[in-house]
């Protein structure tokens, strides 16, 4: 019959717009700012700086090392590395990143610096609402900016957050535990070597008595 397909999609479509004022589900129309859509776990914007403990600053994973910085394909990351060992969240001194800056009006958003860190300290974020009237000075995130807490991270990517600290919990349980054995083991050295009398030394000649 001519015109049947266009009296198919005239029905579906009536369907629809019907079916929109009876199923909340059926509405396509979302009130933004009001109203918003939940975000997908996978969804990524931008890079933020993952830490650990209450102080944004002392507890950054990023050691800066530098490899995202290289391995950025567009370069918008900026990395100094400070001179000095400063202690992180848990007392252990660490090389921190005195400056670390994202520039991302450039960013594109390719995820490769997370995929490149070794030190799981770079995770990409989802927040999106990041228009400034200056697209130099205000889009250029410095380290204060980019800390977020492993909180944040595990609100916004549960299922990856709770990987990564498992892997992260397994591996300092095989360090402490490796340090814990070479403290035993050096310890039992020193027992044995002090309880191991020493050789005493020959007594030497008399010497000859001259007349």
């Amino acid at each position: 019959m001519l015109g049947e397909g266009i009296i198919k999609g005239m029905v579906e479509t009536a369907r629809n717009f019907a079916g929109s004022y009876i199923d909340k589900a059926r509405l396509t129309t979302v009130e933004y700012p009001e109203e918003r859509l939940p975000l997908q776990e996978n969804s990524r914007n931008f890079p933020f700086l993952v830490y650990d403990g209450p102080d944004s600053m002392q507890g950054l994973r990023c050691v800066a090392c530098q490899i995202c910085e290289k391995e950025c394909p567009p370069q918008c990351i900026y990395i100094i590395k400070d001179t000095v060992k400063k202690p992180d969240y848990m007392g252990k001194p660490q090389v921190q990143p005195k400056v670390f800056d994202i520039d991302i009006s450039v960013c594109m958003s390719c995820q490769i610096c997370v995929e490149v860190c070794p030190f799981e300290a770079i995770k990409m974020d989802t927040e999106f609402e990041l228009s400034q009237l200056n697209r130099f000075e205000d889009l250029l995130l410095h380290k204060e900016q980019l800390a977020k807490s492993n909180e944040h991270y595990l609100k916004i990517h549960p299922t990856e957050a709770s990987e990564v600290d498992a892997r992260l919990a397994d591996a300092k349980a095989r360090s402490e535990a490796k340090a814990k054995a070479d403290a035993e083991a050096k310890a039992k050295a020193a027992a044995a070597k002090l309880a191991t009398p020493s050789p005493s030394k020959p007594v030497p000649p008399p010497a000859p008595q001259t007349k």
